[in-house]
C-alpha cells in the first residue's frame, strides 16, 4: 500500500485495472487488489462480514444525519467510519444463530450537546409519529432553537426515514408523517437535538419501538 499526493486529476476511490484507491486515516493510498483464495471464512470472520454488511445497509438510509453529527471531524476518520466502527463493536449482538441488532445501543448521532429530556413517542393518526420531551433549554449550553433530529427505521423492509429539523428544543412536541407503506409495522425511533447552526449536536437517544397506525 502507498499514499500519494494528489495530481491534477485529484484523488480516485474504487478499483482501476490492478490496483484500488481509497482512504486511510485520512491520507489518499493506493494497494494492490487481493489475491483470490479458496480458504474456508472462519467463524469470526463471517460473523465480521454480516456485521459490517449489517451495518454499512443501516447507514446508508441516514447518510445525512451521519454526515453532520457523528463524532468529530478528525481527519484520521470520518464521521461514517466512526459510525461504522461504534456500531460493529457495540450495537450487534450474537443470538445463536444469528446476529441481531441491540437497538437501545444504536447510536446516530454522537455529541456532547445536552441531549432530549424525558423523551416520547406514540403512534399519532394516521401513519404519524407524535412525540414529547420536557423542555431543558436553560441547562448548560441548550437554547431553545435547538434542533430536533429524528431517525426511524423498519428493519423488515430494511426502511429508514429521517428529519433533520422536527421541532425545536423550546416547542416540546413534534409530529413525523411516515410513508404509508409503513402502516401496522413496527418501527425503531431515535431523537437527538443539534444546534441551530449545526455546529453541535447530542448524542442520540433510543425512544423505543412503536408499531405505526
Amino acid at each position: 500500500m502507498g499514499t500519494y499526493n494528489k495530481g491534477i486529476l485529484g484523488a480516485f476511490y474504487g478499483k482501476v485495472g490492478p490496483v484500488v484507491g481509497a482512504t486511510w486515516r485520512g491520507k489518499d493510498v493506493m494497494r494492490s487488489l487481493p489475491k483470490r483464495s479458496n480458504r474456508m471464512a472462519t467463524v469470526i470472520q463471517q460473523q465480521q462480514r454480516t456485521k459490517f454488511a449489517m451495518v454499512t445497509e443501516f447507514l446508508s438510509g441516514i447518510q445525512p444525519v451521519i454526515k453532520r453529527y457523528f463524532g468529530g471531524d478528525t481527519g484520521l476518520k470520518t464521521r461514517r467510519n466512526q459510525a461504522m466502527s461504534y456500531l460493529i463493536k457495540e450495537a450487534i449482538v450474537f443470538n445463536d444463530p444469528d446476529l441481531e441488532w441491540d437497538y437501545a445501543k444504536v447510536l446516530v448521532t454522537k455529541g456532547d450537546l445536552l441531549g432530549i429530556n424525558n423523551g416520547q413517542v406514540v403512534a399519532g393518526t394516521g401513519q404519524n409519529l407524535d412525540f414529547t420531551w420536557a423542555d431543558n433549554s436553560a441547562q448548560g449550553e441548550a437554547t431553545i432553537d435547538d434542533k430536533l433530529v429524528l431517525v426511524v427505521y423498519e428493519p423488515t423492509l430494511k426502511v429508514s426515514v429521517y428529519s433533520l429539523n422536527a421541532g425545536t428544543r423550546a416547542s416540546a412536541a413534534a409530529s413525523l408523517v411516515l410513508p404509508n407503506y409503513l402502516s401496522g409495522l413496527q418501527v425503531h425511533v431515535w431523537a437527538a437535538f443539534v444546534a441551530a447552526n449545526d455546529k453541535r449536536y447530542a448524542t442520540s437517544m433510543y425512544l423505543g419501538p412503536v408499531t405505526v397506525g
